[in-house]
């Protein structure tokens, strides 16, 4: 039962940074690294990161 939640969030982050990692210039594959929580957090950093670089230009 918990692999069947585990699968369902992992979707539920998955399906939403396809759609946002190409507007920062980051390939949409790397989303598959929101299987693992680290991952989730590791791209918000990255996006982060991304976002204030582009507030500079």
């Amino acid at each position: 039962m918990g692999g069947i939640w585990w699968f369902v969030l992992s979707a539920l982050t998955i399906i939403p940074m396809v759609k946002l990692l190409p507007f920062f210039g980051i390939n949409k594959y790397w989303s598959v690294a929101c299987i693992v929580p680290l991952g989730t957090l590791a791209l918000l950093w990255w996006m982060g990161v991304k976002l204030t670089e582009l507030e500079r230009k």
